[in-house]
């Protein structure tokens, strides 16, 4: 079984995989002080939970945008799983041509989504990832990743709104029943949601005109909130949450000795 791991600045997604079946998956805060031990124990619970064992654990996938975090995650594999993990981006093997400057910039998650994404999609893609920050990632048709673009995430713009406006409240990030708030939560929300969800569209489009000026292009979305937006980008969208977790296993793959 193979345990895959991705550390993103605010969250962390945990799989595990037989053969090429996800078979659990969890999501969890990332916490940039949590110890190899901390680590260890927390995986083994949540294996434990599932009624999974450490030696079903064959092998091990880590895409992480955390530098700190590497080699803690790196030691925790070793001694709570005597394993050496695959690092993503450390001289790995992809697969895929990056044509970017310099390529080794390109996010590690950013590399796995594009991975996952041509081989169960295909290409021209474009990837839009609903992290910390929203990634878009450029497919073109010959499976070479070319590069994207980068905004603060929709969090980050609450909390900015929230912190710089004395007298605005923090609030959740949901679809309004209506553009025009009738109060100040719901204008808020309503700028947060529908500003952001025409930002998307935005980039999208004029992305699909860059890359191959069809709009038959594949737009695939993951990330945490990509669920909040996945129903208004549009019948060829495609919601994947697991893309990250599926490009993981995927270059574990190509790259176990």
């Amino acid at each position: 079984m193979l345990l895959v791991i991705d550390v993103g600045n605010t969250h962390t997604a945990i799989g595990t995989f037989s053969d090429k079946d996800l078979v659990a998956d969890w999501r969890l805060a990332t916490d940039r002080y949590r110890t190899a031990d901390e680590w260890g124990q927390l995986i083994l619970n949540l294996l434990q939970l599932e009624g999974m064992r450490r030696e079903e654990i064959s092998g091990a996938a880590i895409a992480c945008v955390v530098p700190p975090l590497e080699g803690v995650l790196e030691r925790m594999s070793r001694r709570y799983f005597k394993l050496e993990p695959v690092f993503v981006n450390r001289g790995i093997d992809s697969g895929i041509t990056v044509i970017y400057d310099p390529p080794k910039d390109v996010g590690a998650d950013r590399i796995a989504n594009t991975v996952a994404a041509i081989e169960k999609y295909g290409c021209p893609a474009i990837i839009i990832d609903f992290g910390t920050a929203t990634t878009f990632d450029a497919v073109s048709e010959r499976g070479e990743y070319i590069g994207g673009v980068i905004c603060p995430g929709i969090g980050i713009s609450a909390t900015a709104l929230f912190e710089k406006a004395a007298r605005l409240p923090r609030i959740d990030i949901v679809k309004p029943e209506k553009v025009v708030g009738g109060n100040t939560v719901g204008s808020m929300q309503s700028g947060l949601y529908y500003g952001y969800l025409e930002q998307v569209r935005g980039i999208t489009k004029r992305m699909k005109e860059e890359i191959s000026g069809e709009s038959s292009i594949k737009v695939i979305l993951t990330g945490g909130l990509a669920r909040v937006f996945a129903p208004e980008m549009g019948e060829e969208a495609i919601h994947d949450p697991s893309l990250t977790l599926e490009g993981l296993r995927l270059i574990y793959e190509r790259n176990r000795g």
